[in-house]
């Protein structure tokens, strides 16, 4: 089942981004390329903090971006999860609470994910206290929680400790029909992670 389609075009000011893509439920894309291409910029249209200008976005054969047709899915109506750069976790909730925040997250969901990803000492902790890396680990497991259908990563292991990194990738190696992008520099996360890669050169992303 395809999970992403997107053929379109943004601009960002003088950034021009043109998009040609296809993801499977269940796949792992890597996106690469040097900084300023637009590879962040992809990731927000696909989340639906920012709007195409031309083209369409197909989540789950559901259209969530069409200017055309002037439709644009907010986005808590779609079924994606992000994790980017920076973590953006809440500081005023304690680690449990940032990942439970979804109301689609169940409790069950949320202990889960605090097992797997070593959490359980620090649930009860505000984001300040962790390490980088243990605040890597909520961010993941909070856009996990909700059980989404996309999901999208922004540089995960840039900087982490080497306990971090294992953790995040056995969780994320373990998804089963969830459409993963993931934003890399890291050719070698790449290899272990992705299904396939994409490069994005002058604007233009290429599968």
């Amino acid at each position: 089942m395809t999970a992403l389609t997107l053929v379109g075009e943004t601009r960002i000011g003088t950034l021009e981004l043109a998009v040609d893509l296809q993801v499977e439920a269940g796949e792992t894309l890597a996106i690469l390329g040097p900084n300023g291409v637009g590879k962040t910029s992809l990731l927000r249209v696909i989340s639906g903090l920012l709007p195409l200008t031309t083209g369409a976005l197909y989540l789950n054969d559901q259209v969530a971006d069409q200017p055309t047709s002037k439709t644009f899915l907010p986005p808590h109506l779609r079924s994606v999860g992000w994790v980017p750069q920076g973590r953006l976790l809440f500081p005023h909730l304690t680690v449990v609470e940032n990942i439970g925040f979804s109301p689609r997250a169940t409790p069950a969901r949320v202990a889960q994910l605090i097992e797997a990803l070593s959490l359980s000492a620090l649930a009860e902790r505000k984001p300040a206290a962790c390490s980088g890396g243990q605040a890597q680990r909520v961010a993941v497991a909070r856009a996990l929680a909700a059980d989404p259908r996309i999901l999208l990563l922004d540089e995960p292991s840039t900087a982490l400790d080497t306990e971090s990194q294992e953790l995040i990738h056995h969780v994320l190696s373990s998804l089963d029909q969830v459409a993963t992008l993931l934003v890399t520099h890291n050719l070698d996360e790449a290899n272990r992670l992705a299904d396939s890669t994409a490069t994005f050169s002058n604007g233009v992303l290429s599968k």
